[in-house]
C-alpha cells in the first residue's frame, strides 16, 4: 500500500497556501522526525564533495524537516530517488544536483550534510542518493534517501519563503497501488541456469558506452546484488564475427565495463561485487551468417559467480 504526504506549498510571502505537494512515498511509511524552523538558513548541497569542498547554496526562509521509515522496502535506492524527482518536475521543481553514494563524496558528503540522527533517519554510506532542486528561486527541497536492513529511509527538507504560514503535512490513504516488482524471470533465469542476458540494454553506434536512459534488466539486477551482499556476477559481453577477434575481445570487454560503471554510478551496486569480462565472439548463441543472428550474438550477460 502507497501512503501519500501532502505538503502544502506557500506563495512566496503571502499567508495563503498553494497548490498541495502530493508526494507518494511506497509501502508503510510512518513519520519518524520533524523539525520546523522559521526563519532558519539551511546549506543545501549542490554538487559532490570533493578536494576538502562540499558545494552548497544557503537559503532561507521557513524550514520543514521531515524524516520517514518505510517498511518492508523492495525498491531500490534509484527507484525510491527516480519516483520522488519524478514527482517534483511534475510539480514546477528544477533538478539542480544529483548523485549516489560514492559519487556524492561518500562520508564526506554524508557528515557535511544536515541528517537527521538515529533512530529517525539512517544513511547507508555505500547505499544512499540525494537531489536538490528550487522553484522559481522562491522554494527549495532536498531529498536523501537510503536504507537500513529490510526499511527504506526518507529525509525530506523543504524550505518556503520566511513568514508564510508553515505547510500542513498530513497522511492519507490513496487507492492501493502495486510496488514496483522485482524482474522475476531474470532473477529466477540467474539463479537456475547461472546466467542471463541483459536484453534491453542498448548501445551507442559504434562505442561501447551504454545509452541513457532506463534499463529493466539493470534494475531487476541491481535489487537483486544490494538484497545479499554476498552475491557476485561477472557481466560478460560479447559480439558477432564481423572483424578481428582481439578487436571484438576488446570491444566486448569495454561494453561489459560499461554496464559495471553504471551498475556502480547509478544504483549504488559496491564493486566488489561485479566483474566485467569480454569473450568476443568466441560464444555465439546464433549463427553469424543473418543479421538476425548477429544481433542475437551482441550481447551482455551476467554470470553468477561462485561465493564460496
Amino acid at each position: 500500500m502507497f501512503w501519500r504526504l501532502i505538503i502544502g506549498l506557500a506563495l512566496m510571502a503571502l499567508p495563503q497556501m498553494a497548490p498541495a505537494l502530493d508526494l507518494v512515498l511506497p509501502g508503510n511509511s510512518s513519520l519518524t522526525g520533524e523539525v520546523e524552523r522559521d526563519p532558519d538558513r539551511y546549506k543545501m548541497p549542490i554538487g559532490p564533495y570533493a578536494d576538502g569542498v562540499l558545494p552548497v547554496r544557503e537559503v532561507e526562509g521557513s524550514v520543514l524537516q521531515q524524516a520517514w521509515r518505510i517498511e518492508a522496502q523492495k525498491m531500490t535506492t534509484l527507484q525510491m530517488i527516480r519516483s520522488i524527482r519524478e514527482q517534483l518536475e511534475r510539480a514546477g521543481f528544477d533538478i539542480l544536483f544529483e548523485c549516489g553514494g560514492l559519487d556524492c563524496g561518500g562520508f564526506d558528503f554524508r557528515f557535511n550534510t544536515k541528517v537527521m540522527p538515529a533512530p529517525s533517519m539512517y544513511v547507508d554510506l555505500f547505499d544512499f542518493r540525494y537531489l536538490a532542486g528550487e522553484m522559481q528561486g522562491q522554494e527549495f527541497v532536498s531529498v536523501i534517501v537510503s536504507h537500513a536492513g529490510s526499511a527504506g529511509f526518507v529525509q525530506i527538507i523543504h524550505v518556503t519563503p520566511e513568514g508564510t504560514r508553515e505547510p500542513e503535512i498530513t497522511v492519507a490513504h490513496p487507492p492501493d497501488t502495486p510496488e514496483p516488482e522485482v524482474d522475476q524471470p531474470l532473477v529466477q533465469g540467474l539463479q537456475a541456469r547461472g546466467h542471463v542476458i541483459l536484453r534491453d540494454l542498448e548501445f551507442n553506434t559504434g562505442a561501447a558506452s551504454l545509452k541513457e536512459g532506463r534499463f529493466a534488466s539493470l534494475e531487476a539486477l541491481a535489487a537483486y546484488l544490494l538484497a545479499d551482499k554476498s552475491r557476485r556476477v561477472a557481466l560478460v559481453g560479447h559480439t558477432d564475427a564481423v572483424g578481428e577477434l582481439e578487436n571484438n575481445i576488446a570491444l566486448s570487454k569495454r561494453r561489459a565495463a560499461s554496464v559495471l560503471e553504471r551498475l556502480v554510478a547509478e544504483y549504488g551496486v559496491p564493486r566488489a561485487q561485479l566483474e566485467a569480462e569480454g569473450m568476443g565472439y568466441l560464444a555465439p548463441i546464433a549463427p553469424n551468417l543473418t543479421e538476425a543472428g548477429r544481433e542475437a550474438n551482441r550481447r551482455v550477460e551476467a554470470v553468477l559467480l561462485n561465493t564460496e
